[in-house]
């Protein structure tokens, strides 16, 4: 299987802007390592979950501004992939009707659950923690049952591509990673019976 230079250039782009929302998440996270449910928390409140991370302040600043430039970055990325996706029929081949056989049943539906449901799911929670987004369309706090509680799911939601970031790795490794890596940056052909 061959990848198409847009469909490299997003994976690589992808990647980059996913590892720097997790490293920036986890400094944001340990400025506050508490989780709420509702429109507001603090030390003061009572928690949801404590997570096990040792309170340091002063990560909240950089922390902050690496996610939101990662962020935009994920989703323009995120948005011109799906969009030649759909113009080019790449995501049909992932249907189960026309299913390509070098993705199994879990790979593609894994793979559809992340590119249409955790990555949309993430970005509108995102969008539910800004105070500037919320001042203008205030119901994206109040679906998620306000600013905490659409933090506690962007958590979670981490979590979960976090854990699909992992396996794909992990297949990637098992299935021969020096070819399927090289593949992936040049464009050239994979070998294998399995995709990861």
């Amino acid at each position: 299987m061959r990848h198409s230079l847009l469909v490299r250039i997003t994976h690589w782009l992808t990647a980059l802007s996913v590892a720097a929302l997790l490293v920036s998440g986890v400094a944001i996270l340990i400025a506050h390592p508490r989780l709420y449910w509702g429109e507001t928390g603090s030390f003061e409140t009572a928690s949801l979950i404590d997570l096990p991370l040792t309170l340091t302040y002063g990560h909240s600043g950089w922390g902050r501004y690496l996610h939101f430039l990662s962020a935009w970055v994920s989703v323009l990325t995120g948005a011109v992939y799906v969009a030649s996706g759909l113009f080019t029929r790449h995501f049909r081949r992932l249907m189960p009707a026309a299913a390509d056989p070098a993705y199994n049943a879990l790979q593609r539906n894994t793979y559809l659950a992340v590119v249409f449901g955790l990555f949309p799911l993430m970005i509108v929670t995102g969008l539910a923690m800004s105070p500037a987004v919320t001042s203008v369309v205030p119901w994206i706090a109040t679906m998620f049952g306000g600013h905490q509680s659409a933090r506690t799911i962007h958590f979670f939601l981490a979590i979960a591509i976090t854990l699909f970031v992992l396996g794909h790795v992990t297949m990637v490794a098992l299935s021969g990673f020096a070819v399927r890596v090289s593949a992936m940056i040049t464009g050239g052909r994979e070998t294998g019976q399995e995709q990861a």
